[in-house]
């Protein structure tokens, strides 16, 4: 009986540490992908049928892509990435429940490209895949969309490494006048495993939620490209977010962040000021 308690102890930990990689509590953690083939040229790239043409184009961006977030995370991808594509609406359906979305890494870190960048947004496509092999690449190592991150930080990354993909709906100017206006990212939340901090947790539309997302992260970057690094490391090496970020920065995420999303006082335009002597 106590060699049983014992073994099923350590199945439960195998799906609760480590950012539960395969979350079975979600449908689709264990459902399979059904109806792809890959590209006899790059099977990386698996297709619906009939997305033949789409997928090549992928596979002609993938190289770089993947080149970029590598270089972003400064670690290379745990396994090789696969991307999925799908030619209908109907397919994409079947994997990503999220309404609007045109791409997305569900679990367990499969990531999946909708026929709207192969059709009226095509001119996403090449940023939007660098966004999200970005979330593939963390998902890798830490587990899907990991809670002790917070989503500013996720997505304000994935966004940053693809040169703005994922925030092109709103500029860095609607951003900071909204948070000029008290409407910005609370960063004194922390994320829990039952709810996550989302656009709509600080009344945002989700377009500005992304824009400020991707500010915060390139601020904390600028600020002092070593000690965002170090952090960078750490959270891929599974540890928490928050103790990182301290004992990393030697103060918390809205302290350090104080100015990021403030207009610039010399200038008086939409920019982030630098850092005030309180963030030194």
């Amino acid at each position: 009986m106590q060699t049983l308690r014992i073994l099923f102890a350590v199945l439960v930990m195998q799906f609760t540490v480590s950012g539960c990689a395969l979350m079975v509590s979600d449908s689709r953690a264990l459902q399979p992908m059904q109806g792809f083939t890959a590209l006899e040229e790059d099977p990386r790239v698996l297709v619906e049928e009939g997305a033949e043409e789409y997928g090549q184009r992928v596979s002609l961006l993938l190289d770089d892509a993947i080149a970029k977030v590598e270089a972003a995370h400064y670690l290379a991808f745990v396994e090789k990435p696969k991307v999925y594509v799908c030619g209908t609406e109907a397919c994409f359906n079947r994997y990503v429940y999220t309404p609007k979305l045109s791409g997305a890494v569900i679990p367990d870190n499969r990531l999946v490209l909708s026929p709207n960048l192969f059709g009226r947004e095509s001119w996403r496509l090449k940023n939007l895949l660098v966004h999200e092999l970005d979330h593939l690449h963390l998902g890798q190592r830490v587990g899907h969309y990991h809670y002790s991150i917070p989503v500013w930080f996720h997505e304000g990354w994935a966004s940053l490494t693809a040169d703005g993909g994922g925030a092109e709906f709103a500029t860095d100017e609607q951003a900071i006048s909204a948070a000029v206006n008290g409407k910005c990212i609370d960063l004194t939340q922390m994320d829990l495993p039952e709810y996550r901090h989302k656009a709509s947790s600080f009344g945002l539309d989700i377009h500005v939620f992304y824009r400020q997302s991707m500010l915060l992260v390139k601020a904390l970057k600028e600020r002092d490209p070593e000690l965002f690094t170090k952090l960078a490391l750490a959270i891929q090496d599974d540890e928490d977010f928050n103790i990182a970020f301290r004992d990393i920065y030697g103060s918390a995420p809205d302290k350090v962040l104080a100015t990021a999303l403030q207009r610039n006082p010399q200038t008086g335009d939409n920019r982030a000021a630098a850092p005030s002597a309180l963030d030194q």
